[in-house]
This record gives structure tokens, C-alpha cells and sequence, in this order.
């Protein structure tokens, strides 16, 4: 039977930055996918100030930094009459060294992440290998793998579930995924017309308000994505079809001919495991937890529970700590972490965009005016949203606790 420290289910940039931080620190690591390659998965651009200074421990920000796109300004706008109000990040450059989001497709990153552990002598990643069950044992578990030729047996110490919405993981370990799944679908088309030349003003990203129809307009070195809501009970096929883009579009642009590189169709949820952990199996990521994508909070808030969880283990199997405190730990701050932040983040932020009533949109306009023109609460929000406030306040509590 093949031995290894930690086998990490999941290719994605959650799972890879997990299985790259484990092996980075002596350990000996198995990332397994059950796709043929790490998939060009376009939900997730956005990395925030504090996710770049985690990856930059591990020599990870620069590379992404020089393939994305920098967004130090982002944009509240209104649809129907142009105004906008910009928030700059540079005026928090005193509480981050990345004052600044990055905008790039997350399988960058993770194409980045597996092609280094491919080449690292303590880590394998095994595409085509899907997950299909474990059994623990008092001091390691047993991790059963299908192979495109038999069924693979693993013993490790940890295994760490970042598989997805999906996950077989969770499943796995019968946890509850509490919550609720939003009854509009997402429409998100991707485009290289060039949308700044048509919306003088644009910032690289843009969540626009509208009592009929909010969207968001997201920049990506070579493409923007437009964001729309969908009727829950419009077929498939008619959104993907052209005449529903040109619908978006010429609403949008005033021009119904332009062309689209994809055309996807997405349920959205807010959605939490009733626990991330399970003796030695752990969740991160969308395995444990999903949210609506406003803000861009997902991807990182799962590369936010890696960072959390690796070094627990990193202090358990080479220096000797003891496991439960720690794993405890793991599950506890980052379970309040995502309820009491990235959930209420997200559904305040799409309370905000949604459609409603004119009065309704009237407040919510006048809520966010008073905001920009108030520079402390300015800079509080800019904090909030670009999760450097949910991050010292973990580790505050995380040094309070250490120090009892």
C-alpha cells in the first residue's frame, strides 16, 4: 500500500495551494483530480490584498501578479443613469503591501500550482484519480482511489477534501451543507469587445445596480465577463442562445452583435457544512462552504482555510503537536469565519445589487453616496471588502488564544 503525510482531493486552486504549502514544508503529498487536467473553470478572477500576501509566502504572487491584471479602483454604478462611485484601494496602501486586486481566471494558478508539484520529489498529482471512499484508523486513514486501470489504496496521516461543490469528501462524511440555493440562475458571458470604449469610465471591475436587471462586469487580461441574472424558469438552451445575447447586450451596449467566447449557465448558493472536519479528514474551500459570487470572496476564503488548516499540520507531523487542540481549532475559526463574514458579506452585497422596487433602489443609492463621502467609513468598507478586516480578526483571536 502506497504511504504518504496528506492526500489532498482536488486540483483547483484550493486544493493545489493546500498540497503546494504541505510540500513547501517537508511533507510528503498526494493531489489527486478526478479530471484530466486542472479545468479551465471561469467562476473565480479575483484574488484580494490579503490572499496575495498568503501566496507570496510561498513565491506565488509574483507570478500571478505578472499574468493578471491589476484593479486598484473598483466601481458601484448605477445602470440607468452612468454615476458611479470608486473605491480606491490605494488609500488603504498603509494596511496591505498589495493595495489592489488581482484579476485572473483561477485555473492560472492552479496549472501553476500542479505543474511545480509535478516536479517536487515529495508530491505526486494523479489526474484521472477520483476519490471514492476512507476509513480511519486511531493514527492515519485509509484513502480507496479509483485509477483508470483499478482501485488505489493510500494510507495517510490527513486527508483534506478540496473538491468542490460536490464534494465526495463531505459527502463522505455526512455533514450537513446548511443553506440555501438562490431560485434565479447566473448568466455569465465572456467577450473581447472592448467595453470600456463603449461605458466611458469603466473600472477593470464594476457591480452595477438596477431595480430591473443588475449585472457585473468583470476585466481579465484578454476578456471582460458580464454577470446577468436569469428568469429561474428560462430553458437552458434559450440562454445560451444568440438571441439572448444580443438581448444583453444591446441593452447593455446598445449593440446586439457581439461576439462571445462562453456562454455559461450557473446555480448559485449560500451554503455552509454543518462542520469541516471529521477526525482526520478536513474540507476546505467550496467543500465546505459556498456563497454568491459578489465580492469575490469564494476562492478566497478557501485559499484563506488552507492557510489556516496547513500550518496546523505542518506543527503536528513535524514538530510533534498534538492534533486535536489544533484541528479544533481549524474547524472553529474558520466556521465562524465564513458565517459570520463571507456569508454575511455576500448577502449583503447582493441585497444591495438586486432588483426591488424604486424607493427601495432610491435608499440603497443614498446609503452608498453617504458612504463614499464619509472618508473613515470609506476606508472601513474598503477594509471589509477586501477581506483584511475578516483576516486580523482571526488572527487576533487566534494569538488570544495561543496566549491562554
Amino acid at each position: 500500500m502506497k504511504r504518504t503525510n496528506v492526500v489532498v482531493v482536488g486540483a483547483g486552486p484550493v486544493g493545489g495551494i493546500a498540497a503546494y504549502y504541505l510540500a513547501q514544508h517537508g511533507l510528503d503529498v498526494v493531489l489527486i483530480e478526478a479530471g484530466p487536467n486542472c479545468a479551465q473553470d471561469l467562476r473565480a478572477s479575483t484574488f484580494h490584498p490579503p490572499t496575495l500576501e498568503m501566496l507570496d509566502t510561498l513565491g506565488m504572487a509574483q507570478p500571478l501578479i505578472d499574468m493578471g491584471l491589476k484593479a486598484p479602483v473598483y466601481h458601484w454604478r448605477e445602470r440607468k443613469t452612468g454615476e458611479f462611485f470608486a473605491f480606491d484601494l490605494t488609500e488603504i496602501a498603509d494596511s496591505t503591501r498589495f493595495p489592489y486586486r488581482i484579476q485572473c481566471e483561477q485555473y492560472h494558478l492552479a496549472r501553476m500550482l500542479a505543474a511545480k508539484l509535478q516536479d517536487a520529489p515529495n508530491a505526486e498529482v494523479l489526474f484521472n484519480h477520483r476519490m471514492i471512499g476512507y476509513q480511519q484508523g486511531p493514527d492515519s486513514v485509509r484513502v480507496s482511489i479509483e485509477t483508470p486501470v483499478d482501485i488505489l489504496e493510500i494510507e495517510a496521516d490527513f486527508l483534506i477534501g478540496a473538491d468542490g461543490a460536490n464534494s465526495i469528501v463531505r459527502k463522505l462524511m455526512k455533514v450537513e451543507f446548511e443553506g440555501f440555493t438562490y431560485p434565479e440562475k447566473f448568466l455569465c458571458l465572456t467577450t473581447t469587445e472592448p467595453l470600456e470604449e463603449h461605458l466611458p469610465g469603466l473600472a477593470p471591475v464594476n457591480y452595477v445596480s438596477d431595480p430591473e436587471e443588475w449585472l457585473v462586469l468583470l476585466r481579465v487580461p484578454s476578456l471582460w465577463r458580464v454577470l446577468v441574472p436569469a428568469n429561474e424558469g428560462d430553458e437552458d438552451d434559450y440562454l445560451r442562445s444568440d438571441a439572448k445575447k444580443e438581448q444583453v447586450f444591446g441593452r447593455l451596449l446598445g449593440k446586439p452583435e457581439v461576439e462571445t467566447q462562453h456562454r455559461t449557465i450557473y446555480r448559485v448558493h449560500q451554503r455552509v457544512a454543518h462542520h469541516f472536519r471529521d477526525g482526520r479528514v478536513m474540507i476546505i474551500g467550496d467543500a465546505a462552504h459556498l456563497n454568491n459570487p459578489l465580492g469575490g470572496f469564494g476562492m478566497n476564503s478557501g485559499i484563506h482555510d488552507a492557510f489556516n488548516l496547513c500550518p496546523k499540520i505542518v506543527s503536528i507531523l513535524k514538530d510533534g503537536a498534538e492534533a486535536e487542540p489544533l484541528l479544533t481549532a481549524f474547524n472553529e475559526q474558520r466556521h465562524r469565519q465564513t458565517r459570520e463574514f463571507v456569508q454575511a458579506q455576500t448577502i449583503a452585497n447582493m441585497e444591495f445589487i438586486k432588483e426591488g422596487n424604486a424607493e427601495e433602489h432610491r435608499l440603497r443609492r443614498a446609503k452608498m453616496a453617504a458612504l463614499i463621502e464619509n472618508p473613515e467609513a470609506r476606508r472601513e468598507y474598503m477594509l471589509r471588502q477586501a477581506m483584511i478586516t475578516s483576516v486580523r480578526a482571526e488572527a487576533a483571536r487566534e494569538l488570544a488564544a495561543a496566549e491562554m
